[in-house]
């Protein structure tokens, strides 16, 4: 008989502007899971030095590192919500290790969201109100070079599940994740 992981850690990949914050709120509050958005990692670095920095990538780094090992030592039944915008390349797929690690060591069931929805749709919602005070991506022409030349990292979880939010409301695609990993 297998043993119930204690924890459950839920990574949300997608474009940006796909839903991702907004689904993770969802499914943590649905979850009793705490959420870790990329935006809490990112920012502090956004914030400070333009990305070309090499100051950027390092205080993003560092940032992701304490989260990290802090989140090994919460209580052993919390859950996490992490939400994130990663590509198939070998840089995101070694930041994606950082997530099997930290299941690894809650002895927790990662589970692998890719989100991704029809292009015009993307960029509609990439200019919705709000984003540029979160200092989220509102530039569609970038979110179209990102789109063309790079692919969402998928299939690196043992429990992934893809879902195109084009025409699901926030609600509605919360209800499919938690469907898939049965709650």
């Amino acid at each position: 008989m297998t043993q119930k992981p204690a924890s459950r850690i839920v990574h949300i990949n997608g474009w940006p502007g796909t839903g991702k914050l907004t689904i993770g709120r969802l499914l943590a509050k649905r979850l009793g899971a705490r959420l870790i958005d990329n935006h809490m990692l990112l920012n502090p670095a956004e914030a400070l030095f333009a990305r070309s920095n090499p100051l950027h990538a390092s205080l993003r780094e560092q940032i992701r590192r304490v989260v990290f090992d802090h989140a090994v030592r919460t209580d052993p039944a919390e859950s996490f919500v992490f939400t994130d915008a990663l590509s198939d390349d070998e840089d995101d797929s070694a930041m994606f290790s950082w997530y099997l690690d930290l299941a690894a060591a809650r002895g927790a069931d990662l589970v692998a969201v890719l989100l991704d929805c029809a292009p015009e749709e993307n960029a509609r919602r990439l200019i919705s109100p709000g984003r540029s005070e979160a200092l989220k991506l509102t530039d569609t022409a970038r979110l179209q070079q990102l789109r063309a030349n790079y692919k969402l990292l998928r299939g690196l979880a043992e429990h992934t599940v893809e879902i195109d939010t084009t025409d699901f409301s926030p609600e509605q695609t919360t209800a499919r994740i938690l469907a898939h990993i049965g709650v």
